[in-house]
């Protein structure tokens, strides 16, 4: 029984990319599509697909790498558990302008980068950085 679906959402990414794995095969929720699609806009993954396996949704996801090897994902680090719930108000949502670190907001508005909640001037639930 898994209890957090989002920790294991970002270990079976490290994993794959640890292993040198060119995708990731993760059983599908709307949370984890949504996050996937982040990641993919932001350009840490190449592509998402929605597969179904004996009547089970699979989301395939396909890591990139840069050309000597490296995964395009340095660290996937959970901020909010479900024991210990992490909030930010839309002024403390960290929001990095360099673009090398994003941080993925849950909002009343759905799921989106720290940058897009602070223009949108919403807080909510820190699910995790991806650098």
């Amino acid at each position: 029984m898994n209890t957090d679906p989002i920790a294991d959402f970002l270990t079976r990414i490290r994993n794959a990319q640890k292993a040198q794995h060119p995708s990731v095969d993760i059983p599908a929720s709307k949370v984890k599509v949504r996050l996937a699609e982040i990641l993919k806009d932001e350009g840490f993954i190449s592509d998402v697909r929605m597969l179904s396996d004996q009547g089970k949704k699979i989301l395939r996801m396909n890591l990139r790498y840069s050309s000597d090897g490296e995964p395009m994902i340095h660290r996937l680090k959970r901020i909010s558990t479900p024991g210990c719930r992490r909030y930010a108000s839309a002024q403390d949502v960290p929001a990095t302008s360099t673009g090398v670190e994003v941080t993925i907001v849950s909002t009343s508005k759905g799921m989106m980068t720290g940058m897009a909640a602070r223009d949108a001037c919403l807080g909510g639930e820190l699910i995790c950085s991806v650098m």
